[in-house]
């Protein structure tokens, strides 16, 4: 674990209208955060060194925002978090304009390739296109490395000027093991000399190396992207194991490849047109008032005010000052000004000129452990809320083939129950959320399912007439949901709803399933289904903050 007070900047003293409460709640953030997503108090206030009192009241201000949740004895990063470091990264633009070549050049080389920006002395990814394999990269969007034991660092580095490299002297000097950068293998740190000698050779080449000095076994080569004025914006790295290549061998095979697809990306970058003036963003001071109105002194209003600042930026917003950002979030402007100050002393925000821009350390909150998260993670404490609301078990699943596979479930505490486990798979025509996924399908895949699989009776209920189940599955589509009643089991009744991603495509369904003697088909739409539809509401609000800019597994 990093001592404190490496986490933050050490460049200059704390100014005299830093908001305090803001920076207490980011430095409990960050800790979380470093320590994979989840912390107790109890833990919290010993690596802070936060009174209980107080760490209590800055988890219930982050537990309002949907920032956090309190589970039992945790505290759990929440996806909606990810909001911040989405404001960072629809304000970069880098990630929307150069992700499909880093896509589509992983694609071509089958090796997994990266986008990375520089943070202070270190390099943060902002895109990740991985391969599965048994030795994958574990490496995350957010994550901070140092440029001395990366590809892309020499690249950084070669461009320093010398108030940089002595930043970089006295962080090795106060650091020397490189505690603060957590998502790094404990190494050797690399010797001054050969840094710069990597810099000074990425400078003549225009390309550099990393072999094995992240981790043994791992190379990677970067190239760099750059602006229409010769400045670097990002790095474009690929990524490999030596059961593959070595450090010669992929630069000697892969370089000219690599070479392309950051030739490709620049040109996009330079004809990309200006960002759209989006509409302002809603203004948030009435509703942090309302919410201390509400909770009273659980509520830090100096911290939820600091944070929805970072919320502010985004597309079109990448430069505001100190004025636009009260207007965006209706906070005074002495407010607005105070909470910059802050964050620009942490480093979450830069100012140039009157503007203030965020920078890559915006990631820090949250994002590295959250852009890991599955559907099924992401559904899990909503699914835990919907089964105490209605004391019936509820389920999420997908379609796999012409069955439904149950990806995630919460079942009720009762004498009588559905026994169901998460990876039970069953025929898709006779279960509720079988239907609400079949429904969803465009007709023509639709039609050739049906007939490739004839429908088979589970029970003296089931529906089999291939007319009458195209009718249920028409029903479905033109109701949201489906309900079948003993078509699976006698006894079991069960409702369901689809779930859809960004795009609106159905990508999964949650059900609540019960004994046919619990509650009759009426009451089951009219008590059931518009909690299990809120429930699935959260569950997409959720599922869209953290698919903006990173791939959610349905499984």
């Amino acid at each position: 674990m990093p001592p404190t007070h490496l986490l933050q900047p050490a460049e200059s003293p704390e100014p005299a209208e830093a908001v305090a409460p803001l920076m207490r709640g980011i430095a409990v953030l960050r800790r979380v955060t470093d320590e994979g997503g989840a912390m107790s108090p109890s833990a919290i206030e010993r690596a802070t060194g936060l009174a209980r009192s107080t760490v209590d009241r800055i988890t219930a201000t982050l537990a309002r925002m949907e920032y956090v949740r309190v589970d039992g004895r945790d505290v759990t990063l929440a996806p909606r978090l990810m909001e911040l470091g989405n404001a960072y990264l629809s304000a970069l633009r880098l990630p929307s304009l150069l992700g499909r070549h880093a896509d589509a050049l992983a694609d071509e080389l089958d090796e997994s390739v990266s986008l990375a920006v520089g943070d202070g002395d270190g390099i943060r990814f902002i895109h990740q296109a991985t391969r599965r394999r048994a030795m994958s990269l574990s490496f995350r969007i957010g994550d901070l490395l140092p440029a001395e034991r990366t590809a892309p660092g020499p690249l950084l580095a070669a461009d320093w000027d010398a108030s940089e490299w002595q930043r970089w002297r006295e962080r090795r000097a106060a650091d020397p093991e490189g505690l603060v950068f957590t998502a790094a293998p404990p190494h050797t740190p690399p010797d001054e000399k050969d840094f710069v000698a990597r810099a000074e050779r990425a400078r003549h080449d225009g390309w550099a190396l990393d072999d094995q000095l992240i981790e043994p076994g791992l190379v990677a080569l970067a190239v760099p992207v750059r602006s229409s004025d010769g400045a670097v914006v990002c790095l474009v790295s690929v990524v490999s194991h030596t059961s593959r290549h070595t450090a010669v061998s992929l630069r000697d095979t892969l370089l000219p490849r690599v070479l392309a697809a950051a030739a490709a990306m620049e040109q996009d970058l330079h004809r990309a047109p200006p960002a759209a003036a989006p509409d302002s963003p809603a203004p948030l001071a009435s509703w942090t008032g309302a919410s201390k109105q509400e909770l009273g002194r659980g509520f830090n209003e100096s911290l939820a005010r600091g944070l929805t600042v970072l919320a502010t930026f985004g597309e079109g917003r990448d430069a505001l000052t100190s004025a636009e950002v009260a207007r965006g979030t209706g906070l005074a402007r002495a407010t607005a000004r105070r909470a910059l100050i802050t964050l620009e002393h942490l480093g979450y925000v830069t100012a140039r000129g009157r503007a203030y821009h965020l920078t890559p350390r915006v990631l820090a909150l949250g994002y590295p452990p959250l852009s890991l998260a599955t559907l099924p993670q992401i559904a899990q404490p909503h699914l835990a809320a919907l089964t105490g609301q209605v004391r019936d078990s509820a389920s999420l699943a997908v379609l796999v083939g012409d069955d439904v596979q149950y990806t995630g479930r919460v079942a009720t505490r009762r004498i009588m129950n559905v026994n169901i486990t998460v990876g039970t798979r069953f025929p898709a025509h006779a279960t509720s959320m079988g239907r609400v996924l079949l429904a969803a399908l465009p007709p023509a895949e639709r039609e050739s399912r049906l007939a490739r699989t004839r429908p088979y009776a589970l029970t003296p209920y089931t529906v089999l007439s291939p007319d009458e189940l195209g009718a249920t599955l028409d029903r479905a589509r033109a109701d949201g949901y489906a309900l079948v009643d003993e078509e699976l089991e006698v006894g079991l009744r069960s409702v369901a709803v689809p779930v859809h991603d960004r795009r609106g495509t159905v990508v999964a369904a949650v059900n609540v399933a019960m004994h046919s003697s619990s509650r009759t088909l009426e009451e089951c739409v009219t008590d059931v289904l518009p909690r299990l539809r809120e429930a699935v509401g959260r569950i997409e609000a959720d599922l869209h903050i953290t698919e903006r800019y990173v791939r959610v597994p349905a499984m």
